[in-house]
């Protein structure tokens, strides 16, 4: 009896999505998300509210909770239970498929025989539907394993390990091995392990795009240095790109939590038969040219790689530039946040679109700046912007303001002249500008190192809370954040003369939601209706 309870409980499950978006959207897009972290699923869900579009998913409780991996094979089977013929696109995650998630993926707990036969379902699923365009995303494992609370002895030498091992200098030769010494071999042959299988899974993703199964595949490097162990996985891809002819097919660039956002910019253009221009600007040529942290390239490589993965082109001349993307990286600069807000300001009045990122160069706040931030709120520019992101990395923000900005644009050029959607548009694109500043800004920016150092985290964001901790910050933040929630209703509310949005009724954010779903002040996951 038990046996037959579990299989109705599972065929439940597989039933039923849990799509965030109306059920009235225009088009449907099917997700496998890298995991069920906001970035990785509310983020993509809530941009395709701004393009029409609805991102169904598996059950929330199919994917995981960060060391927990996701239920890679009964998300298969919810896959298998789809009719293909209802979506426009789909939007899918290899690492979620193949191992359970990005933090599974770190680790050596799928077998690579499994893995490869997991990640066979692409050739299922373009078998079923030859028509439906596949956008996916697969990382290259990154260089520190994931901390989780078990590792803290050795984690720091491993991730060391990871950086130094290739080098051949005399030096570099002994600090290895005192390193290996130090680390528990298991560790380092689970280590070795996993890199190894998933350079194999990430083959055999470019292989599924060579035959045409795959539309556009990203290969993204999750947190790097410009040395390491991951050079080497990353130019093998490479050299295979080159030699199957797929440069424009195929994409390998940094980052992991936003992609799903970029490839859902993609795949939104080319269903509109959109490829929008983009010229960007910096607030300094220095930082332009520098490698950002965590990083491994130039932070306008990173810019360039970005853009194009949402199907867009990167122009020079401004004059021939549909949107305009303004990358503030100069926190150390006295007075280049008023002068590049002004720039900004100064633009929008001309008319033109524009987008914006607020990049941490030092790696220390992970949010925010408040010079620039208040810069652009007492010009009242935040409600005027194409889009506005600040977190993480440069990657993560970057990934995540360049889709919104994108999308709103094809919703004003393709949606807004239909007055039936005018308004679910405008409060879908309010909600998500208004939800960065809120999380980027006010919390990570200003109230999570205080609220670390509240609760004795000394700005540890990664570290695991538990339950009974865990549950007093979420209260204690949503106090906090309560009263920056009614701060920036006022600024956010002040509409100029010339808006875009006169006429256009604003509804005011209420009945605040603060969580931290992985039990980490680091991702904190803000709902407001």
């Amino acid at each position: 009896m038990r046996k037959y309870l579990s299989v109705i409980i599972l065929l439940l499950i597989i039933q039923s999505a849990h799509p965030q978006a109306p059920s009235n959207s225009s088009i449907k897009i099917l997700f496998i998300p890298l995991d069920d972290r906001p970035p990785c699923l509310q983020f993509t869900q809530r941009i395709g509210l701004i393009g029409d579009a609805d991102l169904v998913t598996p059950p929330k409780e199919l994917l995981g909770r960060f060391t927990t991996p996701g239920n890679s094979d009964q998300i298969i089977q919810w896959l298998k239970q789809q009719d293909l013929n209802d979506f426009k696109a789909a939007i899918i995650s290899l690492d979620m498929l193949v191992y359970g998630g990005l933090v599974a993926s770190r680790a050596f707990n799928v077998e690579t025989g499994k893995a490869l036969e997991r990640a066979g379902i692409i050739e299922e699923i373009h078998k079923k539907a030859p028509a439906l365009p596949l956008y996916v995303q697969s990382v290259i494992m990154r260089i520190a394993p994931t901390a989780d609370g078990n590792n803290d002895a050795y984690r720091a030498d491993l991730a060391r390990w990871a950086e130094i091992s290739v080098k051949q200098d005399d030096v570099s030769k002994k600090e290895t091995a005192n390193l290996v010494s130090k680390i528990p071999a298991d560790a380092l042959l689970d280590y070795k392990t996993a890199r190894k299988r998933n350079l194999e899974v990430n083959l055999k993703a470019v292989k599924y795009t060579r035959s045409g199964m795959i539309d556009f595949l990203v290969l993204s490097q999750d947190d790097a240095k410009p040395v390491g162990v991951h050079v080497a996985d990353r130019v093998q891809l490479v050299e295979e790109i080159e030699r199957s002819g797929l440069a424009a097919k195929v994409a390998v660039q940094p980052g992991a939590d936003e992609v799903s956002m970029l490839l859902l910019a993609r795949a939104l253009n080319h269903y509109y038969k959109m490829s929008p221009t983009v010229k960007a600007f910096y607030s300094s040529e220095i930082a332009a040219n520098t490698v950002m942290p965590f990083e491994d390239k130039p932070l306008k490589e990173t810019v360039g790689f970005h853009i194009r993965a949402t199907g867009s082109e990167e122009v020079r001349d401004e004059r021939n530039a549909d949107l305009l993307f303004y990358v503030f990286a100069s926190r150390r600069e006295p007075g280049r946040a008023t002068s590049f807000a002004a720039e900004i300001d100064e633009k929008i009045k001309n008319g033109r679109r524009v987008m914006v990122a607020d990049i941490d160069p030092v790696g220390n706040v992970q949010g925010g700046d408040s010079a620039f931030t208040q810069e652009l709120e007492a010009r009242g520019i935040l409600p005027e912007l194409n889009s506005y992101a600040s977190w993480n990395t440069a990657a993560n923000t970057i990934g995540t303001t360049l889709p919104q900005g994108i999308v709103f644009n094809i919703a004003e050029r393709k949606l807004l002249k239909n007055k039936a959607l005018t308004q679910r548009i405008w409060d879908a694109q309010n909600w998500f500008t208004f939800h960065r500043v809120l999380d980027d800004y006010y919390f990570h920016g200003l109230q999570r190192s205080k609220i670390n150092i509240h609760f004795g985290q000394d700005k540890l964001s990664s570290r695991i809370l538990d339950d009974k901790t865990n549950k007093e910050v979420e209260e204690y933040a949503t106090n906090v954040l309560s009263g920056s929630l009614k701060e920036l209703i006022k600024v956010y509310s002040r509409r100029r003369s010339n808006s875009r949005q006169q006429g256009i009724p604003w509804r005011k954010p209420a009945n605040l939601g603060f969580s931290l779903p992985w039990n980490r002040t680091f991702e904190a996951e803000i709902n407001f209706h």
